[in-house]
């Protein structure tokens, strides 16, 4: 017999639903976070902080940042502003998705599904057709996090208990992965290009410069350099301009 829970709210079969659909996100989760754990192990934080760190943050950019931040003990301040900064994006996410929720879901609900708002879930909730139900994103979201802590905790035990020759070349990891998020990006649109490639400018100059280098901390440099690039996008490169991508057709609707 199905079980459910409310007309707004979904079923049994929905939860079963999303728990089966984030499967490749939880295996996906796993590889990354396992890199996140290693990292953290390196700068001395325990399985136990770096496990609650997944499970509060669940976020890979946020938490990567943080770590330069938590390694020279910078202030509360630069961590929420950092934070703050990079998982911005998330709150449009949550905007967009609200729409596809019963306008009779309650705010408890729609809290519950806020903290499992990811870009990988985000996209399987805002392609699935008709209304969103939360316990489609409760399933979506215990697997997924299920996925991301365990990977977190297998890589943090790795970096307690292997050699550091060893530690060190899979600490390589997080940086291939992100050169795999951003390179057929690059390829598909000048604007992308562009912005990465300010992005790495601006990042060389914040860290070499001996003046900006020595005033100026690594997460504060992350939120200027963020904000500056991010906003030199949206007025060159605004989402439905006709900046041109690499095969000279309109780069019309690609987000900078």
């Amino acid at each position: 017999m199905k079980k459910n829970f409310g007309e707004n709210l979904g079923s049994i079969k929905d939860f079963k639903v999303g728990c089966i659909e984030a499967i490749p996100i939880c295996l996906g989760y796993i590889a990354v976070s396992f890199a996140f754990g290693i990292e953290a192990s390196k700068i001395g934080m325990t399985t136990f902080q770096a496990a609650m760190t997944s499970l509060l943050n669940v976020t890979s950019a946020g938490q990567f940042s943080a770590l330069s931040v938590i390694a020279r003990n910078g202030s509360f301040v630069e961590l929420a502003v950092l934070q703050f900064i990079i998982n911005l994006r998330y709150m449009l996410m949550s905007c967009a998705l609200s729409q596809k929720l019963d306008p009779k879901v309650g705010t408890l609900s729609r809290m519950c599904i806020s903290y499992g708002v990811t870009d990988e879930i985000f996209a399987l909730s805002v392609l699935k057709k008709g209304r969103l139900y939360p316990m489609y994103s409760y399933g979506l979201i215990v697997v997924s996090v299920f996925g991301w802590v365990f990977g977190t905790i297998l890589g943090a035990i790795a970096g307690q208990l292997l050699p550091q020759r060893l530690i060190s070349c899979l600490g390589l990891a997080i940086y291939g992965m992100f050169i795999a998020i951003i390179i057929p990006d690059t390829r598909k649109s000048r604007a992308v290009m562009g912005v990465v490639l300010a992005a790495m400018a601006l990042s060389t100059v914040f860290t070499y410069v001996p003046l900006i280098a020595d005033t100026i901390s690594s997460g504060f440099r992350i939120i200027i350099i963020t904000i500056a690039v991010a906003a030199a996008a949206a007025f060159i490169a605004p989402i439905g301009g006709t900046v041109k991508n690499s095969s000279g057709a309109p780069a019309g609707g690609e987000q900078a």
